[in-house]
């Protein structure tokens, strides 16, 4: 095989390709769920529970956080300030964090009933309480 033949070849790998099949089909297919969930099924009073252990959850956290003798800065009026932790090597994951979070919170003011987006900002939460826990075992 010579080098004409070579680029031959390659000229002919630039020709579009059709697929065999229609393949948006299966992928419409997948993405739609088997049977759709229907908000009257849930009871409310499951969903006010919810509420009110998650508000209990939060209301223990902050004040746990508030009295903290080495943290005055995470009391519960300090919360729209960026957390700044006391280890230098995790200041630049707290400064990521906190701006994902706001990107996020903006995020959802555009689309507040979107799922995949209460997801990513709970997982961030969960990521910036991992690194305070990391900052306390540090200091």
């Amino acid at each position: 095989m010579n080098e004409f033949e070579w680029r031959r070849q390659l000229r002919e790998l630039r020709a579009p390709v059709a697929p065999r099949h229609d393949l948006w089909t299966r992928i419409d297919a997948a993405l739609e769920p088997a049977e759709p969930v229907r908000a009257s099924s849930r009871p409310g009073w499951l969903l006010a529970a919810s509420f009110a252990g998650l508000s209990l959850l939060a209301v223990s956290l902050s004040l746990r956080q508030g009295q903290l003798p080495d943290h005055p800065q995470t009391t519960v009026t300090a919360s729209a300030q960026p957390w700044k932790p006391d280890d230098p090597r995790l200041a630049g994951a707290a400064i990521e964090l906190d701006a994902a979070r706001l990107e996020l919170r903006q995020a959802l003011e555009q689309a507040p009933h979107s799922p995949a987006l209460q997801r990513l900002l709970s997982r961030t939460r969960q990521q910036q309480s991992r690194l305070r826990q990391l900052d306390q075992q540090a200091g």
